[in-house]
Order: C-alpha cells, then sequence, then structure tokens
C-alpha cells in the first residue's frame, strides 16, 4: 500500500494536483500577509471568497467574458475589504466581529444573492457562465512531472507571480514602507504625518482583491461552477499559512504549499485500502503539525529574545 501511495505521488498528475489545491489557498494567504503586516487581521477571507466566487460566475454569465468575470470577482473582494476596513475604522466595530459577519455573509447571503439573481438554489449549474482558458507549455508537455506546469489554469500562473509582486510592493516601495511602519507602530506613523486610516483602507482592498481572485479561481476553474461552500475552509487554511510564513511572501507560499500537498496527498489515497474517514484527515493532521512546528519555533525565539535582553541588562548593571 505504501508502494501504491509513494508511486502515485512523484507523477505529473499529482504535482499538477497539488498546484489546483494550492492557487486558492496561496491567493488568500496573500491576501493575508498584506493585511497583517498593515496591522489588520482579514478574518473575513472565507466569505471574501465565496463572494467573489459568486461575483466571478455572475459577472461572466451576464457579459460572457471569463476576463470580466475575474475582474468583476476580484473587485467585489476589494469591495467587501474596504467594507471591512469602513466598520472597523470609521464605526470602530471590532476588525475580528467585521471579519466574522463577512464569513457569514458568506456563508448565508450568497446562497440568497444566487437565488436573488438566478432562480436557482444552491449551485450554478444551469447558468451559462465562462470558466477560464487554461495555458499549454509546448516544450512542457512531454516532461515527466514538470509537465504539471502545462494545462493549468491563467490564475494558478498569476498567483505564484504574486507572490513576487506582493514582495515588492512591501520591500520596494514606498506604499509597502507605509502599510509595514503602520502595521509595526501606528503612533509612530502618524507622528510623521501618515494616515494610519488611509493606509489601512489601502491594504484591506488590496487583501481583498487577492482573495476575490482566489474565490474566482474557486468558481470558474476549481469547480466549474457555485456552489455551496465551496470554498470549504480555505480561507482559515489561508490564515495558518500566513502565520506559519511569518508574513513573508515566499515563506507564506512554502506553507500553502505544504497545506496544498497535504490536502492532494489525501485526495490521492482514497484509492488505497485505508478507512475513507482515516484518509480524510490527512490535510488536518498535517496542519496540526505544521501548526506545532510553528509555534514551538515561535516559543524558542520569544525565549531566545528573553534570555539576549537579559544578558544585556546584565552586563549593563555590571
Amino acid at each position: 500500500m505504501l508502494e501504491q501511495v509513494l508511486s502515485s505521488v512523484f507523477t505529473t498528475i499529482f504535482l499538477a494536483s497539488v498546484l489546483r489545491i494550492t492557487t486558492p489557498i496561496l491567493f488568500a494567504a496573500l491576501a493575508s500577509a498584506v493585511s497583517e503586516r498593515a496591522g489588520v487581521a482579514n478574518i473575513g477571507l472565507e466569505g471574501i471568497m465565496m463572494i467573489a466566487a459568486l461575483s466571478g460566475v455572475l459577472f461572466s454569465a451576464w457579459t460572457q467574458s471569463s476576463f470580466i468575470g475575474v475582474m468583476g470577482a476580484a473587485a467585489m473582494g476589494a469591495l467587501v475589504g474596504l467594507m471591512m476596513g469602513f466598520f472597523y475604522l470609521k464605526l470602530g466595530t471590532d476588525i475580528i466581529l467585521a471579519g466574522i459577519a463577512v464569513n457569514m455573509l458568506g456563508g448565508g447571503g450568497t446562497i440568497f444573492f444566487l437565488f436573488m439573481f438566478t432562480g436557482q438554489k444552491g449551485n450554478s449549474a444551469m447558468i451559462p457562465s465562462r470558466m477560464l482558458p487554461t495555458v499549454n507549455i509546448p516544450f512542457l508537455d512531454n516532461v515527466p512531472v514538470l509537465g504539471a506546469l502545462s494545462g493549468q489554469s491563467v490564475l494558478m500562473y498569476a498567483a505564484f507571480l504574486c507572490v513576487f509582486l506582493v514582495w515588492v510592493l512591501l520591500y520596494k516601495t514606498p506604499l509597502g514602507l507605509r502599510i509595514r511602519t503602520v502595521g509595526e507602530n501606528p503612533h509612530a506613523a502618524e507622528s510623521v504625518g501618515l494616515s494610519v486610516s488611509r493606509i489601512s483602507y489601502t491594504a484591506l482592498g488590496i487583501s481583498g482583491f487577492l482573495a476575490g481572485l482566489g474565490g474566482a479561481y474557486m468558481s470558474m476553474f476549481y469547480s466549474m461552477g457555485f456552489n455551496a461552500n465551496m470554498v470549504a475552509g480555505r480561507g482559515f487554511i489561508a490564515l495558518a499559512a500566513q502565520a506559519m510564513g511569518r508574513g513573508e511572501p515566499v515563506g507564506t507560499m512554502l506553507a500553502a504549499l505544504l497545506f496544498g500537498t497535504a490536502d492532494a496527498l489525501g485526495n490521492n489515497m482514497m484509492g488505497t485500502a485505508l478507512p475513507a474517514q482515516l484518509v480524510a484527515t490527512v490535510p488536518y493532521v498535517i496542519t496540526i503539525i505544521g501548526l506545532s512546528v510553528y509555534a514551538m519555533s515561535t516559543v524558542r525565539k520569544v525565549k531566545r529574545n528573553k534570555a539576549v535582553y537579559k544578558r544585556k541588562h546584565d552586563f549593563r548593571k555590571a
């Protein structure tokens, strides 16, 4: 049985599955990284992805354009992110409660809006929406394992490109410097004339845009349509990936790939002799192990910093 699992893992099909599963998690994890760097925890990623998934299907059906569908989904995600910013920054609502409200809206509100706009209940199977095109790379098609990079959705390539773009945004642009400054010390940022609320709005808008792309991928490629609860916890997994990656774009990508691999491995083991219930726990077990390793490394880092501080303090007293 172990040989069967291993033989199916090192294949083009398995790598392609990992990339497909990782893509929406990566979009949402990068969204969380941007908002977290501004000192705002975007707990509403799950709901934003659901709302964007429905928006992508509706816009693409109304316009018969997959591009407009994706842009509509991303714009709707950005709008929801800005709405969270309004409630948090303008009305003084707790950002966690605002995120929970968005998640509830994404879970139940999307079903209501789907029925209101189309008359469909629970899924968009009868809606003539457009799906995302795939990109075939001729010189990779016949290459073992690496052939998985060919035939993927355009948004898969965009997700990994966004890792680089988010890194450039955060570390190579004035806006990125302001976002990090506001996240690390908002009072110091205000003292030099920066508008904390404006930068927080911007970060939440970018975060919502990225999460919206993840939602568009879910409904316009991964699931080939909108279904109730189709995001299935990926927004929360993305929060864990961002935490494991310490908010760094590359680290966040690696953590998202870990979770994507775990999910793909669980799917791959469904055909083995192991009980289906046991196989279904594989992604969650790996998630718990990953978070445990992250927690232990964080505790060690804190203890090390305290020890360094104590030595410096004792040296100054001496």
